[in-house]
């Protein structure tokens, strides 16, 4: 009997090495300082607050941060072939733009680079989830118009999910003193605008 009992437990250690637990399946974050926690703990951002969310919900998934401040599209594009390559998402999570808009650059030229990075995540098999902007009023009505209608253009034409605007719902008292990043406070706010468009994708 201890004979045989020795061969089962052999058998299912045999079996574990020849089966290794599955790896996570990554959902990549790839913006810029709205997205890196400037100016708050890393612990208090609305990427470690979904990541905490989906540990509950979808424990397969790990978001990868891959968001730098100061970002702008045309960065995100140069970076974006080695982020996928490293992390192989199977959902990617595109927030750029806003420095970009900030600064002034040609629409034109900001949605071209978004459609590209939404190009070749998708060539990768990723699904896409592309976050909403919108400007400073103080930028012009032509500008901002302008500039918030890229990112529905871009879903559309893509067919790729779309939160219209990430910051939608937090109050002017919600911001850093900077008025563009949302205080630690409120990015439970932010998570919670992105996550309905997420959890369909997760699939």
């Amino acid at each position: 009997m201890n004979r045989l009992l020795h061969g089962f437990y052999w058998l299912i250690a045999a079996l574990s090495l020849s089966f290794p637990a599955q790896a996570a399946r990554n959902i990549l974050v790839f913006g810029d300082s709205l997205s890196a926690a400037y100016g708050i703990a890393r612990d208090a951002s609305w990427v470690n607050l979904m990541q905490k969310e989906l540990r509950q919900s979808h424990p397969q998934f790990e978001v990868v941060n891959a968001s730098i401040s100061g970002e702008t599209a045309s960065g995100g594009l140069r970076r974006i072939g080695k982020a996928l390559r490293q992390h192989q998402p199977e959902v990617v999570i595109i927030e750029l733009g806003a420095n970009d808009g900030l600064r002034g650059a040609a629409v034109a030229g900001i949605e071209r680079n978004l459609n590209r990075i939404i190009e070749l995540s998708r060539q990768t098999g990723a699904k896409v989830l592309l976050l909403g902007i919108q400007l400073p009023p103080n930028y012009g009505p032509d500008y901002t118009r302008q500039f918030r209608a890229i990112y529905p253009r871009l879903a559309k034409r893509h067919n790729v999910a779309l939160v219209p605007f990430i910051l939608e719902g937090i109050a002017a008292e919600q911001f850093q003193p900077d008025n563009l990043h949302p205080v630690a406070e409120a990015q439970a706010l932010v998570m919670r605008n992105i996550l309905p468009s997420l959890l369909p994708l997760l699939h």
